[in-house]
Protein backbone atom coordinates (compact mmCIF):
# COMPACT_ATOMS: atom_id res chain seq x y z
CA UNK A 1 0.00 0.00 0.00
CA UNK A 2 1.41 3.37 -1.07
CA UNK A 3 1.63 6.28 1.38
CA UNK A 4 -1.16 8.98 0.20
CA UNK A 5 -0.13 12.04 2.16
CA UNK A 6 3.33 13.77 2.24
CA UNK A 7 3.52 13.55 5.88
CA UNK A 8 3.87 9.83 5.70
CA UNK A 9 6.21 9.63 3.43
CA UNK A 10 8.67 11.67 5.01
CA UNK A 11 7.64 10.08 8.50
CA UNK A 12 8.75 6.50 6.29
CA UNK A 13 11.76 8.43 4.85
CA UNK A 14 15.08 8.05 7.26
CA UNK A 15 16.68 11.44 7.69
CA UNK A 16 20.53 11.82 7.70
CA UNK A 17 21.52 14.37 10.14
CA UNK A 18 23.93 16.88 7.92
CA UNK A 19 25.37 19.78 9.02
CA UNK A 20 22.13 21.76 9.31
CA UNK A 21 20.36 19.20 11.73
CA UNK A 22 22.93 19.30 13.41
CA UNK A 23 24.16 23.16 13.75
CA UNK A 24 19.73 22.77 14.13
CA UNK A 25 20.74 20.61 17.12
CA UNK A 26 23.05 22.54 18.96
CA UNK A 27 21.34 25.77 19.18
CA UNK A 28 18.51 23.78 20.59
CA UNK A 29 20.59 22.90 23.02
CA UNK A 30 22.28 26.11 23.73
CA UNK A 31 18.84 27.79 23.86
CA UNK A 32 17.92 25.51 26.53
CA UNK A 33 21.36 25.15 28.54
CA UNK A 34 22.13 29.58 28.49
CA UNK A 35 19.44 30.42 30.67
CA UNK A 36 20.41 27.70 33.56
CA UNK A 37 23.18 29.97 33.99
CA UNK A 38 21.68 33.07 35.10
CA UNK A 39 21.85 32.16 38.77
CA UNK A 40 25.74 32.57 38.07
CA UNK A 41 25.79 36.40 37.59
CA UNK A 42 24.97 36.71 41.39
CA UNK A 43 27.85 34.54 42.17
CA UNK A 44 29.81 37.65 39.87
CA UNK A 45 28.56 40.55 42.45
CA UNK A 46 26.02 41.24 39.21
CA UNK A 47 22.96 43.27 41.32
CA UNK A 48 19.64 42.07 41.25
CA UNK A 49 18.55 44.60 39.40
CA UNK A 50 20.97 43.86 36.33
CA UNK A 51 20.33 40.32 36.82
CA UNK A 52 16.72 40.58 36.23
CA UNK A 53 17.38 42.90 32.91
CA UNK A 54 19.98 40.13 31.57
CA UNK A 55 17.84 37.18 32.57
CA UNK A 56 15.01 38.72 30.63
CA UNK A 57 17.07 39.41 27.39
CA UNK A 58 18.62 36.09 27.69
CA UNK A 59 15.06 33.88 27.83
CA UNK A 60 13.70 35.83 24.61
CA UNK A 61 17.20 35.45 23.01
CA UNK A 62 16.70 31.86 23.81
CA UNK A 63 13.09 32.18 22.40
CA UNK A 64 14.64 33.54 18.91
CA UNK A 65 17.25 30.72 18.85
CA UNK A 66 14.63 28.07 19.47
CA UNK A 67 12.92 28.99 16.41
CA UNK A 68 16.05 29.97 14.42
CA UNK A 69 17.14 25.76 15.28
CA UNK A 70 13.70 25.33 13.84
CA UNK A 71 14.21 27.11 10.42
CA UNK A 72 17.71 25.93 10.28
CA UNK A 73 17.12 22.13 10.80
CA UNK A 74 14.15 22.21 8.65
CA UNK A 75 10.68 20.29 9.12
CA UNK A 76 12.31 17.12 8.47
CA UNK A 77 15.25 18.15 10.87
CA UNK A 78 13.22 19.36 13.15
CA UNK A 79 11.32 16.31 13.54
CA UNK A 80 14.86 14.34 13.77
CA UNK A 81 15.51 16.23 16.77
CA UNK A 82 12.67 16.24 18.22
CA UNK A 83 12.69 11.91 17.81
CA UNK A 84 16.00 11.88 19.15
CA UNK A 85 15.32 14.23 21.95
CA UNK A 86 12.04 12.98 23.43
CA UNK A 87 13.76 8.68 22.16
CA UNK A 88 16.64 9.64 25.20
CA UNK A 89 13.84 10.95 27.54
CA UNK A 90 11.68 7.55 27.39
CA UNK A 91 14.53 5.49 28.10
CA UNK A 92 14.53 7.15 31.14
CA UNK A 93 10.04 7.17 31.73
CA UNK A 94 9.47 4.78 34.59
CA UNK A 95 7.75 1.17 33.39
CA UNK A 96 4.21 1.07 33.09
CA UNK A 97 3.36 -1.81 35.92
CA UNK A 98 5.45 -2.47 39.06
CA UNK A 99 5.81 -4.90 42.26
CA UNK A 100 3.83 -4.73 45.05
CA UNK A 101 6.32 -4.01 47.30
CA UNK A 102 7.90 -1.33 45.12
CA UNK A 103 4.53 0.45 44.31
CA UNK A 104 4.58 0.48 48.49
CA UNK A 105 7.59 1.75 49.16
CA UNK A 106 6.72 4.35 46.44
CA UNK A 107 3.67 5.22 48.19
CA UNK A 108 5.24 5.80 51.58
CA UNK A 109 7.91 8.09 49.84
CA UNK A 110 5.26 9.57 48.04
CA UNK A 111 3.07 10.19 51.33
CA UNK A 112 5.14 10.83 54.12
CA UNK A 113 7.01 14.20 52.44
CA UNK A 114 3.29 15.69 52.22
CA UNK A 115 1.82 14.37 55.37
CA UNK A 116 4.70 16.30 57.35
CA UNK A 117 4.53 19.65 55.09
CA UNK A 118 0.15 19.37 55.89
CA UNK A 119 0.68 18.49 59.54
CA UNK A 120 3.82 20.65 60.34
CA UNK A 121 1.62 24.33 61.13
CA UNK A 122 -0.73 22.15 62.90
CA UNK A 123 1.85 20.26 65.27
CA UNK A 124 4.32 22.81 65.46
CA UNK A 125 4.89 22.67 69.09
CA UNK A 126 5.74 19.21 68.83
CA UNK A 127 8.47 19.94 66.28
CA UNK A 128 11.92 21.36 67.20
CA UNK A 129 12.36 24.40 65.07
CA UNK A 130 15.52 22.94 63.83
CA UNK A 131 13.38 20.61 61.95
CA UNK A 132 10.05 22.62 61.31
CA UNK A 133 12.68 25.30 59.10
CA UNK A 134 15.13 23.38 57.87
CA UNK A 135 15.16 24.21 53.74
CA UNK A 136 17.67 20.24 53.35
CA UNK A 137 14.81 18.76 55.14
CA UNK A 138 12.38 20.25 52.57
CA UNK A 139 14.28 19.27 49.53
CA UNK A 140 14.87 16.27 50.50
CA UNK A 141 11.30 16.06 50.64
CA UNK A 142 10.40 17.63 47.29
CA UNK A 143 12.98 15.26 46.31
CA UNK A 144 11.69 12.05 47.74
CA UNK A 145 8.16 12.80 46.13
CA UNK A 146 9.52 12.94 42.57
CA UNK A 147 11.92 10.19 43.15
CA UNK A 148 8.51 8.32 44.48
CA UNK A 149 7.04 9.25 41.13
CA UNK A 150 9.64 6.96 38.97
CA UNK A 151 9.41 4.20 41.45
CA UNK A 152 5.43 4.04 41.39
CA UNK A 153 5.70 3.34 37.41
CA UNK A 154 3.17 4.66 34.50
CA UNK A 155 -0.07 3.31 36.05
CA UNK A 156 0.40 5.61 38.97
CA UNK A 157 0.89 8.81 36.50
CA UNK A 158 -2.54 7.62 34.79
CA UNK A 159 -3.86 7.90 38.36
CA UNK A 160 -2.35 10.93 39.35
CA UNK A 161 -3.77 12.79 35.70
CA UNK A 162 -7.21 11.19 36.07
CA UNK A 163 -7.32 13.49 39.52
CA UNK A 164 -7.38 16.21 37.09
CA UNK A 165 -10.20 15.02 34.43
CA UNK A 166 -13.81 15.28 35.12
CA UNK A 167 -15.11 12.50 34.04
CA UNK A 168 -12.48 9.94 35.14
CA UNK A 169 -13.73 7.01 37.47
CA UNK A 170 -12.01 4.64 39.35
CA UNK A 171 -11.71 1.13 38.38
CA UNK A 172 -10.81 -0.87 42.16
CA UNK A 173 -9.53 -4.53 40.77
CA UNK A 174 -11.88 -7.27 42.02
CA UNK A 175 -10.17 -8.96 45.02
CA UNK A 176 -12.83 -12.10 44.74
CA UNK A 177 -10.85 -13.04 41.61
CA UNK A 178 -8.14 -13.90 42.89
CA UNK A 179 -5.60 -11.12 41.85
CA UNK A 180 -1.39 -12.34 41.66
Amino acid sequence: MEPNTRDEMSSKMEVKPGWRIKAGFAMFIASIAWPLFMPLLLLFGVSTGAVAKISGMLLIAAEVMLVAAAALAGKEGFAYIKQRVFGLLKSYAPPETVSASRYKIGLVMFTVPLLFTFLAPYLGIFIPKQIAGNVLLAIGGDLSILFSLFLLGGDFWDKLRALYVHGAVASMPDKSAGTP
